[in-house]
């Protein structure tokens, strides 16, 4: 059964490696046949050498730096908030009815508007990143929470009221456990949408990150260079994902096979 499974994961990855070597392939071919201007559409080798010459001489290692530290703070900001705001919510029987509308309200402001502001209260540096980050993230992850939590089974908080379970146990043991598949979709959408809210404010404002990299790039119109950092956060992208589904699978789903 294992080796069966393993052959068929074996067999999506190679579909999935052929498909995207097929995209570039055809990518490849329009730009060299001149049917796509290479100031539109760099073509993949271009992407490729343009990658290799900013790790070549090092200066990305500092602008990645500073790009993920950005998003990692502000990122667990708002999952440490948006849990305990969303928990909150659902378990005082007040509070959700209560703070709604005001949730709501916050969730309907555009972004966009509010991150000039953020730069005129908070300045250009560090916090202004995180805080973008953080508007990013929060709310996706509260709402998700409260999703997962109104989706625990009734039998499940009956059987935990039999064995005469506290408070505290039914939180850790039947809610949280029953809620973490919708809490980590919350968190895998939200580290995408974060990590492009890091490169956003670095674009508006900022001396370093990859998104100054990335506005510089655009500038000169080095078409190739901005395509590898998008490339490259891309990657980053799915890196972190990658690492939460591993989190989710290995730690908080344990119990469903128990």
């Amino acid at each position: 059964m294992g080796t069966r499974k393993a052959k068929k994961f074996r067999g999506i990855w190679a579909g999935q490696a052929v498909l995207l070597l097929i995209i570039l392939g055809i990518c490849e071919l329009l730009v060299r046949t001149e049917t796509v201007s290479s100031l539109y559409l760099p073509a993949p080798s271009q992407v490729f050498r343009e990658l290799f010459k900013l790790f070549g001489d090092g200066e990305i290692w500092k602008h990645l730096y500073v790009t993920l530290a950005e998003f990692v703070a502000g990122y667990g900001i708002a999952a440490l908030g948006g849990l305990a705001v969303g928990m909150a919510l659902v378990l005082i029987p007040w509070a959700e009815q209560f703070f709604r509308p005001y949730l709501s309200a916050l969730m309907a402001i555009p972004k966009v508007t509010i991150v000039p502001l953020l730069a005129l209260w908070l300045g250009i540096g560090v916090t202004h990143k995180i805080s973008i980050v953080f508007l990013f993230c929060f709310f996706t992850i509260t709402v998700n929470t409260m999703t997962g939590i109104k989706q625990t089974a009734d039998n499940h908080l009956k059987v935990a009221q039999v064995f005469e379970a506290t408070r505290y146990q039914t939180i850790m043991k039947v809610i949280l456990p029953s809620a973490s598949p919708t809490i980590f979709a919350g968190l895998r959408l939200s580290a995408a949408t974060g990590l492009v809210g890091a490169l956003f404010g670095e674009m508006l404002a900022s001396k370093d990150g990859l998104g100054n990299i990335l506005v510089k790039a655009t500038s000169l119109y080095n078409t190739a260079q901005a395509f590898a950092i998008v490339a490259l956060v891309t990657f980053v992208s799915v890196l972190i994902i990658s690492f939460i589904d591993m989190l989710e699978r290995n730690v908080f789903l344990k119990w469903k096979s128990s």
